[in-house]
């Protein structure tokens, strides 16, 4: 079968799709995915730049017109400066930083702009952030490091599109996401199947000789002929 139009998916800043992506190109007979990373991949939604997207919730645009499926948490990080004391520490908590200017915490939504501008602050060796940890990850710079946060709350990544796109392709792809191996029955008809093995045919059995097979009698039963004297 074939489908023109390619899906595209638009990823928010600091999640990692890539393995998703591959697995769906590898897996299936569909056109190549088209991914866009970008601050606001909700908005790369609703103008059209993508088909599906992974977003970062709460989300207040969202609406009865999308599906929505949730797919993992983010565990809280800060980010401090690199010659801080608070490196030679593997999980800090709130107490830690008691006497720390907090330059951003997210209270509801989380500001991948604010989050970008405080970690600057922080490089120049002025406060912390407090930020979902792989989002941290993707902006630190040379002059800081992040580590958990043990006082922060999880955010949820979700993939949403619209219900008027919904198809065998963005099924496919929740379905990669969602663990499904390629075997699944839920898989749909575009997944490649894996080459099969012709079948080995069964050894043929020997012929049997041509000719009756004499028996033999045995040596007590055996009549032994006179000869004439």
């Amino acid at each position: 079968m074939n489908y023109a139009q390619p899906l595209s998916i638009a990823f928010v800043k600091g999640t990692a799709p890539g393995k998703w992506f591959e697995r769906f190109n590898e897996r299936t007979d569909y056109p190549d995915l088209i991914t866009l990373e970008s601050d606001d991949a909700m908005q790369a939604l609703l103008d059209g730049r993508a088909t599906a997207a992974l977003i970062r919730l709460p989300e207040d645009r969202l609406s009865a017109e999308f599906h929505k499926v949730d797919l993992y948490q983010e565990q809280p990080g800060i980010t401090v400066p690199k010659d801080s004391e608070l490196t030679l520490l593997e999980k800090i908590s709130r107490r830690d930083i008691a006497e720390e200017i907090v330059n951003y915490e997210p209270v509801d939504v989380v500001s991948i702009q604010a989050v970008r501008e405080a970690v600057q602050v922080v490089a120049a060796n002025v406060g912390v952030v407090i930020a979902p940890r792989p989002l941290l990850r993707s902006i630190n710079s040379k002059q800081t490091e992040h580590r958990e946060f043990s006082d922060g709350k999880p955010t949820q990544i979700a993939l949403v599109w619209r219900k008027s796109d919904d198809g065998d392709m963005i099924q496919d792809f929740v379905g990669i996401t969602k663990g499904r191996k390629a075997s699944s029955s839920r898989q749909a008809a575009a997944v490649k199947e894996p080459a099969k093995k012709p079948a080995k045919k069964p050894a043929k059995k020997p012929k049997k000789a041509a000719g009756k097979t004499l028996k033999k009698q045995p040596l007590g039963k055996r009549k032994v002929r006179k000869g004439r004297r």
